[in-house]
């Protein structure tokens, strides 16, 4: 494993850090949604996935519970 080096993450212009950082935040966002999708479709409870997130059961229910009506 390569140690990370957060001086690569330098940038002397702000909107290109913040931009990127809006990218990641909203990949992160849809890679969270495909994967609690996934794990509701596997009979996962809201418990377990809040618990594998780092999170609430009630957190992850209100963020991701009104798409679940399909399960």
């Amino acid at each position: 494993m390569t140690s990370f080096d957060p001086e690569h993450l330098r940038t002397t212009d702000p909107a290109t850090g913040l931009r990127a950082v809006g990218a990641l935040h909203r990949l992160a966002e849809r890679v969270e949604a495909v994967h609690v999708a996934e794990a509701r479709k596997a009979g996962w409870s809201w418990e377990q996935i809040g618990d594998a997130l780092g999170v609430t059961r009630q957190s992850v229910h209100a963020k991701y519970g009104k798409r679940d009506s399909g399960v």
